[in-house]
Formats: C-alpha cells, sequence, structure tokens
C-alpha cells in the first residue's frame, strides 16, 4: 500500500511566552494585565503616603474604556468611596509621583453579592414531587365546584381532579 508522504513541518513548537509577547496574539491582554498590576502597586504606594493603605484591598482600580488619563476605581462600600473622595486631589499627585498620569478619578460603589445562595437539589428531593393538594388548595377548588352547574364539562373535570389528587 503506498501512502502520501507526510507533509513537511516547517513550522515549530513555540514557548507559550512568545505567544504571549506576540503583538497578534495575546500580547495586548499580557500587556494589559502587566499595566494593571504596575496601577495596583503604585495606587497601594500613594494610599501608603496618605496614611490609607488600609483600604487598599477594597478598591479595584482600571482605566475607563476609551481614555487612558481617567481612573477607574471600584470600592466596596459607601465609607471607603466618601473617604477616597475627599482625598482624589492628593492622591492624583501621589499616582503622578509613582509615574501614573491621571486627570481624573472616578469612584463607584461595587454590586454587593447576593445574600443567600442557590444550592443545587439533593439527589432524594429530585425525585420527590409534591403529592395532593395542601388544605387551601383543595377549599378552593372545592369552592368552585360548588358554584359550577352539575352538568358542565368542567364540573366534571374538577371532581375527576379533587377524586385523583389524595389529601
Amino acid at each position: 500500500m503506498n501512502f502520501a508522504p507526510k507533509p513537511i513541518r516547517t513550522k515549530a513548537a513555540h514557548e507559550w511566552l512568545d505567544y504571549l509577547r506576540d503583538s497578534e496574539g495575546l500580547g495586548g491582554i499580557l500587556a494589559k494585565t502587566e499595566d494593571l498590576a504596575k496601577l495596583k502597586i503604585a495606587l497601594k504606594a500613594a494610599l501608603f503616603e496618605l496614611d490609607l493603605d488600609n483600604l487598599a484591598p477594597k478598591i479595584e482600580a482600571g482605566w475607563r474604556t476609551g481614555s487612558q488619563n481617567e481612573l477607574f476605581l471600584l470600592v466596596t462600600g459607601a465609607s471607603v468611596a466618601t473617604r477616597l473622595q475627599q482625598v482624589l486631589p492628593s492622591l492624583i499627585n501621589g499616582l503622578a509621583k509613582k509615574g501614573v498620569i491621571c486627570t481624573s478619578i472616578k469612584v463607584r460603589l461595587k454590586p454587593a453579592p447576593p445574600a443567600w445562595e442557590i444550592k443545587p437539589r439533593e439527589v432524594g428531593q429530585l425525585s420527590q414531587r409534591p403529592k395532593g393538594f395542601n388544605a387551601a388548595a383543595r377549599a378552593s377548588w372545592e369552592s368552585l365546584l360548588e358554584k359550577l352547574a352539575p352538568d358542565s364539562d368542567l364540573r366534571k373535570a374538577v371532581e375527576r381532579l379533587l377524586q385523583n389528587k389524595p389529601k
């Protein structure tokens, strides 16, 4: 049996870092991630100089879309937002000393996560379906039955429903 010859491979395997650094690949994502990491370090240092370094874990920083000179801070609580609003000019100056050029800072509250948690049903709960009516539902169906004409098809259907559903 004659097989076609294997094609000669001209492309060699590359290191994963080469793909990250490639400008057409993931390089843009890597550059933005590195910029955000540098921004967080500079923000933490500026907050330390203002004696507000305890707020650093409660702040998520990023650049506003479309504008590289407007910093966007998401904070966890209103008290943190208020405190940051009070020191914004000093914070902008502190960031400028660290090499981060920004003309304005927008402070916004981060949406709070829900207080409740959705839990998956247990295996035993999936097969258990409610059997019968509760007292209020049965009373409601029976009151409807009393209002229907004795020869109507709807009355017969409601009677069958009440007979088939146990209490």
